[in-house]
This record gives structure tokens, C-alpha cells and sequence, in this order.
């Protein structure tokens, strides 16, 4: 948190934890004003970890420059989903992709643009909710998603529609979320976080609220089945489910991962599908 300021916790007037169900047009709103409250101070804290013109996909610190997982990128129109403040689509630019970023939140955004104009690498910008994309059919040749928007969502299969709709045939689509095992620990990174402490079978969304009972933050859990049921009910085909190993000597904590989780269950989840 910057010095000085409040967070986003107190701006919004977060009082409680509850686990209800939250339909789709309530998340949205609610992770809206979560990440434009939080967003200076996420970036305070995780923005060297994630860079300026820099693809990182997850915590343990795979890069797409080592894993290749989108092919072959040069004149390739690349639709980034939950760009944040934009650090891959900007990487992509520089390896001759013609990258979109596309995010819910305008606090986010507003670093993003910021970081085009420092770092001189431009990439269009459009804030708008992942399950309803505001482009065309068959628009994009790639899309991509390092930890953006499919965990915020209520309906995460109609994220999976909506980008098998914006992609060619063979457009390929490459997804990374927390691994959904994840689920059944709480977020302590140190020895509190290695005991079971919920079923991994509840999908009952964690939601903090205010004092008049109205969510601050939603984060949606669906197992490991669910995901690749959404990927196949899109219609596009799963071609790999990667999951991240923590790299030997590698000490950073960053937020619930840490060396100790790392090196006995996986943090991250990346789906590599394409659209036949």
C-alpha cells in the first residue's frame, strides 16, 4: 500500500467475509470498483515482479519467451483478456504481434496507458467485461489471459464462448488461472496454508462484503473438470494442461505462492486450447 493512503479494503468499506452465490452482473460490478480502488497499490507491490513490456504467465515465473505456448507471434492479431496494466500485450508488440488489451477496470487501464507512453510501446486499450467481448467474429488469430478476468467471472463458460466467437479457425487460446486445488487452502503462503481447510468441491464463490452486506471483491472457484467442460462445451480443443513447477532457488512470495507451497503442490493452471 502506498504510504499515506488507505486501501482499497477501507475505500470501499470492506467488513466481512461471506460465501454466497453472486450472479454475473453483480461480480462485474464488484470487481470493477475493486480493481480501479486497488490497482495503484497492486502495482506497487507486484509491478517489478510482473514488468513493464514483460510476459509472465504465473507466480513461479514462466515466461512466454521460454515457453512458447502461444507459437509463432510475428503479424498475429492477439486479443489479451484481463489485461491489467498491460505488460504482455506490450511484450507482444515487441515480438511483432499486433496485441489488443481488453480489461474491466479503468484504474487499471489508466496504468496501462501510462506505461505506453513511458515505455513507448503502444498498444490499443478497450475496457469491457470478458463474457461479453466487443468485437467481431473471427477477428483474432490468438488470445491470451496470464491470471485476467476467468476467476473474476460468474459465468466463466461464457468467457470460453466469446473467445472461441472472436477467433479464426485455428486461433489458439491460452488461459492461466490458479490451479483450482488451490481452492481447498486458505492464502497464507507460510505453514497455515499447507491444511485443508474447505472442499474442493465448493464452487460457493468467496466474496467480501460491506456493512450493508453488498460485495467489495469476488473471486469464483471451479474445479479442475468444470474448466475443461467450459473449454469443450466453446467448442475449441484442449491441447495442454500445464502446470508450473516452482523453480529451484527461486525465493519470491507473491501473495498466497511462496517456495514452501510451491514445492509441494501446484499454484497455477494454464490451458493451451485452439478453435478447430
Amino acid at each position: 500500500m502506498n504510504a499515506g493512503s488507505t486501501s482499497a479494503e477501507q475505500r470501499l468499506g470492506t467488513a466481512a467475509v461471506a460465501r454466497r452465490a453472486v450472479g454475473s452482473a453483480e461480480s462485474q460490478r464488484a470487481n470493477r470498483a475493486w480493481w480501479d480502488a486497488d490497482a495503484d497499490d497492486y502495482l506497487a507491490e507486484y509491478g517489478a515482479d510482473i514488468g513493464d513490456v514483460d510476459f509472465v504467465w504465473c507466480p513461479e515465473g514462466l515466461r512466454e519467451a521460454d515457453a512458447r505456448l502461444l507459437g509463432d507471434l510475428a503479424g498475429r492479431r492477439v486479443l489479451e483478456v484481463g489485461c491489467g496494466s498491460a505488460p504482455c500485450a506490450r511484450w507482444l508488440a515487441t515480438r511483432g504481434a499486433w496485441p489488443v488489451g481488453v480489461d474491466l477496470s479503468g484504474g487499471m487501464l489508466r496504468h496501462a496507458a501510462s506505461f505506453n507512453t513511458t515505455t513507448g510501446v503502444t498498444v490499443p486499450l478497450v475496457q469491457a467485461g470478458a463474457e461479453r467481448l466487443p468485437f467481431a467474429d473471427r477477428t483474432f488469430d490468438l488470445a491470451c489471459s496470464a491470471f485476467g478476468a476467468v476467476p473474476f467471472v460468474a459465468e466463466p463458460e461464457r468467457v470460453m464462448r466469446e473467445v472461441a466467437r472472436v477467433l479464426r479457425p485455428g486461433g489458439r487460446w491460452v488461459f492461466a488461472v490458479n490451479h483450482p486445488m488451490r481452492w481447498m487452502f486458505s492464502d497464507d503462503p507460510g505453514e497455515g496454508g499447507l491444511t485443508v481447510d474447505q472442499s474442493y468441491f465448493d464452487r460457493t464463490p468467496y466474496v467480501e462484503v460491506d456493512a450493508a452486506g453488498e460485495p467489495t471483491y469476488v473471486e469464483h472457484h471451479r474445479t479442475l473438470g468444470d474448466r475443461i467442460r467450459d473449454v469443450v462445451a466453446a467448442g475449441l480443443v484442449l491441447d495442454d494442461l500445464v502446470e508450473p513447477e516452482w523453480p529451484e532457488g527461486r525465493e519470491t512470495v507473491w501473495g498466497q505462492w511462496s517456495p514452501l507451497r510451491g514445492a509441494l503442490f501446484p499454484g497455477t493452471a494454464v490451458f493451451v486450447c485452439h478453435r478447430p
